[in-house]
């Protein structure tokens, strides 16, 4: 009789066993497969997300740039008194909290013009669209983290240099919601304006011309004077132009380098347009920069309203009654604005033989200057912007014959001519002019400008350069420090995170 070993129903558990392993396995792959949809749903969601706030960025920072205006002093809605501009960030002065400009009802505003609080809201917000259901909501912040005035060179009018720092939000809803902000920081630099000697805009053949035994060298205004002039030293005397320079003469020396586009030294055509060209000796002694590109500068504001056309004679009590700040003593004028910033507007201002001009600090805005008796600047700066209102081309706009020290402070800054037209502009005389000349579409003349310790003490930068006759341009190496205008926007420190 055999025995059985009682093994009966295994089977059964074996495959129940199988379906339960295959059960895991199945539910396994299910959980891997939805883990993966969701991660892939949440990387979707989330780069969506970070477009969105890019978006938010730009959107503001476009707005800042492109459609913002930044506080005035003389500003009557939002004026710079409203804030202070010690600290970083700016505050107001009415509760002490930063200056902040929002779109976004979670984040606040806190900007004390109500028209900049609601075109920032308008601008700065928004809504992307993907392939998929889900919207991308955008809004942005923007935080003022500093806040300067200054002089703009070129164009001899006040202005605000801003930093803010800007942060954009971005926003999927539903399924694999995301938030992500962004953030970086959008400046309005200062960049030295003056950083030539002499620059010429124009891009061919003598565009500047130094002949007679012209001589270009520099000196430093923060140093004392010695007899009365500033030292000069045979270097740092930098010249530039987009097209060729004509060196003719024994010894025209230029005491520094040259930069251009341009290259090669030799004869100079239309179709070949060399850096140098030199004549009986004349030279570069610091060699020849290559520029990889054309300079551009921009052309100054016109003078809005314009100067009057009617004469103003120095010198003469009628034609001071009718300005502002001025007073005449026996043959001299004397202009005295309250402040740096206050405007006198004149017509065409003739300085004759025996009249005196003195200028202290401020903004004059005039027609055209004729001086052939004597300008002095007692204060600076004396910023001279020029409309030339019915002056053309040939026609000498700004002509000043310096018989004795127009600047005697040696600041070239004290001192600048802005304009905008192409008419001439004529420095010349037995004396010394400091000043700096901002005319990128005009002839700048020296001719005649006095050679050795006179001549012109500052920078010229018109569209072509004349310095003939032994005519020295002395470069004052203090305007990298103090000859400024805006730079170009930039935006930097890119920041981002999700939540």
């Amino acid at each position: 009789m055999n025995i059985r070993s009682g093994e009966s129903g295994i089977a059964m558990i074996v495959a129940l066993f199988m379906v339960l392993v295959l059960s895991v396995l199945a539910a396994s792959l299910v959980f891997v497969a939805r883990t993966e949809t969701f991660s892939s749903l949440n990387y979707r969601t989330m780069a969506e997300a970070r477009y969105g706030a890019e978006s938010g960025v730009h959107s503001a920072v476009n707005h800042l740039i492109w459609t913002y205006s930044p506080p005035e002093a003389a500003s009557a809605t939002d004026p710079i008194s409203n804030y202070n501009i010690n600290v970083s960030p700016v505050t107001l002065t009415a509760n002490g909290r930063p200056a902040v400009l929002s779109s976004d009802s979670g984040w606040g505003s806190n900007y004390p013009a109500d028209a900049v609080r609601v075109a920032f809201v308008n601008a700065a917000n928004g809504q992307l669209h993907s392939e998929g259901a889900s919207s991308i909501m955008y809004t942005s912040r923007a935080t003022l983290l500093s806040m300067k005035t200054m002089i703009d060179s070129a164009s001899g009018l006040p202005a605000t240099l801003q930093t803010w720092s800007v942060t954009g939000r971005g926003l999927v809803e539903g399924a694999g919601s995301a938030a992500v902000e962004v953030s970086a920081v959008l400046e309005r630099p200062m960049v030295p304006l003056y950083r030539y000697a002499a620059f010429s805009v124009d891009p061919n053949c003598q565009s500047m011309n130094l002949a007679g035994g012209a001589t270009v060298d520099s000196y430093d205004s923060t140093n004392s004077l010695v007899g009365g002039l500033p030292t000069l030293s045979q270097y740092g005397g930098n010249i530039g132009t987009n097209g060729g320079v004509s060196g003719a003469g024994d010894p025209t020396t230029v005491y520094g380098t040259l930069s251009s586009p341009r290259t090669g030294v030799g004869a100079c055509s239309a179709g070949n347009v060399t850096a140098f060209t030199s004549t009986n000796g004349a030279s570069i002694e610091g060699g020849l920069v290559h520029l990889p590109q054309a300079l551009t500068f921009p052309t100054p504001p016109d003078i809005v309203p314009p100067p009057p056309t009617t004469t103003f004679n120095a010198g003469s009590a009628p034609s001071c009654a009718s300005a502002s700040y001025c007073s005449v003593s026996s043959d001299t004028t004397t202009f005295s604005p309250p402040g740096s910033t206050s405007k006198v507007q004149l017509g065409n201002v003739s300085v004759q033989n025996g009249k005196t001009l003195v200028l202290n600090a401020g903004i004059y805005e005039i027609n055209s200057l004729d001086v052939k008796g004597d300008l002095l600047v007692a204060s600076g700066p004396v910023i001279i912007r020029v409309a030339g209102q019915g002056f053309g081309l040939g026609d000498v706009v700004v002509d000043v014959t310096a018989n004795a020290p127009v600047n005697p402070s040696y600041a070239a800054a004290h001192l600048q001519f802005i304009y905008g037209g192409e008419s001439d502009v004529k420095l010349r005389g037995n004396g010394t002019i400091s000043a700096v000349v901002y005319a990128p579409n005009a002839v700048g003349d020296l001719a005649g400008l006095g050679a050795g310790d006179n001549g012109l003490y500052g920078s010229l930068l018109t569209k072509t350069v004349k310095a003939t006759g032994g005519a020295g341009i002395h470069y004052d190496r203090n305007l990298d420090k103090s000859g400024y205008t805006i730079g170009n926007p930039m935006m930097s420190a890119f920041t981002w995170k999700s939540y």
